[in-house]
């Protein structure tokens, strides 16, 4: 595995908005998050990725907490982002999401375990993550009888945006932090980096 190409020294000099943030992970998960060090360091992109989260992340999504965990480790494990599987692994189980649940997530379509908007919403998700395949008229058949075209588009939103900070963090080797030990991680293929 690639060691991580660009770390921030201890010294680093973030802005006092950046500090506020980093404060509030550390109450929250015990430590600053490695991505959040790197985001940091172009303060306004990280503060608009923040309020972006933010509000793809509130209490009133159309979208279930459960189901936006299960996306974001869906769309983290396509896009072999170590660190995203570990810490939204551990979200899921906090937002009562079971490991059998966590542990069969690569093959939802054939899990009794997974409801019909599960299944929608994640075979979606897999779609718009996937560079070399196009969402069609099925997905928004499938989609269109658990959600509607609102909750179509955050749910798009959330999976872009996932996207987005998977690919980031995979990019540059942030390894996972060690929340979740029975998060599914991904599997690279044989010669891979």
């Amino acid at each position: 595995m690639l060691k991580q190409p660009i770390e921030t020294s201890e010294e680093h000099c973030f802005p006092w908005y950046v500090k506020i943030f980093f404060w509030n992970q550390k109450r929250k998960y015990g430590a600053v998050l490695e991505p959040a060090r790197l985001w940091g360091r172009t303060p306004r992109v990280f503060a608009g990725l923040a309020m972006l989260y933010g509000a793809l992340d509130r209490k009133s999504s159309p979208i279930e907490p459960s189901l936006r965990s299960l996306i974001t480790v869906r769309v983290s494990q396509i896009n072999w982002c170590s660190f995203c599987v570990d810490i939204n692994s551990a979200t899921a189980v906090k937002r009562h999401v079971s490991e059998e649940k966590l542990a069969d997530l690569a093959h939802f379509e054939d899990s009794g375990l997974y409801s019909d908007r599960e299944k929608a919403a994640l075979a979606y998700a897999e779609t718009v993550t996937h560079s070399d395949q196009d969402t069609t008229k099925s997905h928004f058949e499938r989609l269109r009888c658990h959600f509607d075209d609102d909750g179509i588009i955050e749910l798009t939103a959330l999976i872009t945006f996932q996207n987005l900070s998977s690919k980031f963090n995979a990019s540059l080797a942030v390894a996972p932090q060690g929340f979740c030990n029975i998060a599914p991680q991904p599997k690279r293929k044989q010669g891979e980096i």
